[in-house]
């Protein structure tokens, strides 16, 4: 039971990762307005870089390229799916005030955190400094891509309280992985399956929510701010990639 408790509290640090985005907080509101389509340019490199460079490379090795892009197109028919069930469900015959992708997000970083959990498990069963290792790698990761979540949740009518406490939710879902992880060590089968949906939605929220909404910006200098930034965001998920793993 102790290996489970380093889990647990492995996965609940983690999960404190989500609150990074209060940082945006301590500057004055107009800038962090002006700063929340920088964060969602960055939001959508990261997602698309953590989905190709990380999550379906990863599936390669686990399933192979065809099993991998069969899920990958599955998981992202199953994001646009969602989008128009919450798009009916919350905007039907009514003004959207809170943009379906926000829902999308929040879901899609739940999964990928549960991934996150199953991988904390499992390093701690191999010996627990290893787990302490491939946390802190974990949530080193997470810093960015929480950061450009909450710019999105708050872009997509979300308060930033709101915003704050469904991240943290999704985050915390790391402690559902991390649980199952430790009592059923060989769920792989299960882990393989989830790696490549979730590299599907990513790749849905970013290029048919995030990256449209940065199309609308007519302004040079402002549309090269926001490719700096997306560049950004693929650019530390790639170095990432290539330091850690």
């Amino acid at each position: 039971m102790e290996i489970l408790l380093w889990i647990i509290v492995a996965c609940v640090l983690n999960g404190l990762i989500a609150f990074s985005g209060a940082l945006t907080l301590l500057f004055s509101r107009k800038f962090t307005q002006k700063l929340l389509l920088v964060l969602v340019a960055f939001s959508a490199g990261a997602l698309l870089s953590g989905a190709f460079f990380h999550l379906i490379t990863e599936s390669f090795e686990n399933i192979g390229s065809v099993l991998t892009f069969s899920y990958v197109i599955a998981g992202f028919v199953i994001f646009f799916l969602m989008e128009k069930f919450l798009f009916w469900h919350h905007c039907h015959d009514e003004e959207c005030n809170v943009r379906p992708f926000n829902y999308l997000v929040l879901w899609g970083d739940g999964i990928h955190n549960v991934i996150d959990g199953l991988i904390i498990a499992a390093s701690f069963i191999v010996s627990i400094p290893f787990g302490i290792i491939t946390t802190i790698l974990i949530m080193a990761h997470e810093v960015p891509q929480e950061l450009g979540n909450f710019g999105v949740l708050v872009y997509g009518g979300f308060s930033s309280k709101k915003a704050l406490f469904y991240n943290f939710v999704a985050q915390m879902s790391c402690i559902i992985g991390g649980v199952l992880g430790f009592f059923f060590a060989g769920i792989g089968k299960f882990t393989e399956l989830l790696i490549p949906l979730a590299a599907g939605g990513f790749i849905y929220i970013a290029a048919s929510d995030l990256i449209p909404e940065l199309r609308e910006e007519e302004s040079l200098g402002k549309s090269l701010i926001y490719m700096l930034a997306f560049i950004l965001g693929v650019a530390l998920l790639l170095w990432f990639k290539v330091m850690f793993e």
